[in-house]
């Protein structure tokens, strides 16, 4: 999706402690922006990040076959595979 970065209509207001203002200001400076431009630039990229998987994906007409298939079969028990999965720390934990 495209996003228009040139109309600037909105404010947004963020806060922060003074080692991370520290912080984003010598990023946006090393980047060559402000350090809104910086905020805004990351803030787009990790929000377009977030949400690819959530909006779209594509497959080829086997890979959509196959996924149509797993749609339609029944739903079985969890086997001790899936409940570890679901029960276990992972590894962002």
């Amino acid at each position: 999706m495209a996003i228009n970065a040139t109309l600037k209509t909105e404010r947004i207001d963020v806060r922060a402690n003074l080692p991370v203002k520290q912080l984003l200001q010598e990023a946006a400076r090393a980047s060559h922006k402000t350090v809104s431009e910086f905020l805004l630039d990351a803030g787009i990229t990790a929000a377009n990040q977030t949400l690819a998987d959530r909006r779209r994906f594509e497959l080829d007409d086997a890979g959509w076959q196959q996924f149509q298939q797993l749609l339609d079969r029944p739903v079985s028990t969890p086997d001790s595979r899936m409940k570890a999965l679901l029960t276990e720390p992972g590894v962002l934990d």
